[in-house]
């Protein structure tokens, strides 16, 4: 299973890019591509139009939800790694990707990384 990151749908999006190429090979080996409530909600945050959100819904298979679970190690994330606030969305995102022993594709391996730790897998 694959989660995805904002970062990462916005330009898997995009024709040819790296991204695009690496769904693609998800897709081929038949891994299952979702994404979090909270992941999905920053991508709808847009800008975005139609023909982008057509495309996320081709890629995505399957959309979680922000469970109890999902909070306690959010929280658990945020309290250990230096308590940033604007990191608490990237903390729910990896969240939900551990708690699924699932990768996350992200392309922002700068504040992803500080989770890896933590048990975040990195696609």
């Amino acid at each position: 299973m694959i989660h995805l990151d904002t970062s990462f749908l916005i330009p898997a999006l995009i024709p040819d890019t790296q991204q695009d190429w690496q769904v693609r090979n998800w897709v081929s080996e038949s891994e299952t591509i979702v994404i979090s409530a909270v992941a999905w909600a920053e991508f709808l945050c847009g800008p975005l139009s139609q023909s982008d959100l057509n495309a996320a819904l081709q890629i995505v298979e399957r959309y979680l939800e922000f469970t109890t679970e999902h909070a306690a190690i959010a929280a658990r994330l945020f309290n250990t790694t230096g308590r940033r606030r604007r990191m608490m969305v990237d903390c729910m995102i990896a969240a939900a990707a551990i708690a699924d022993d699932a990768l996350l594709a992200t392309t922002n391996t700068d504040d992803f990384g500080r989770f890896t730790e933590h048990g975040l897998l990195l696609a």
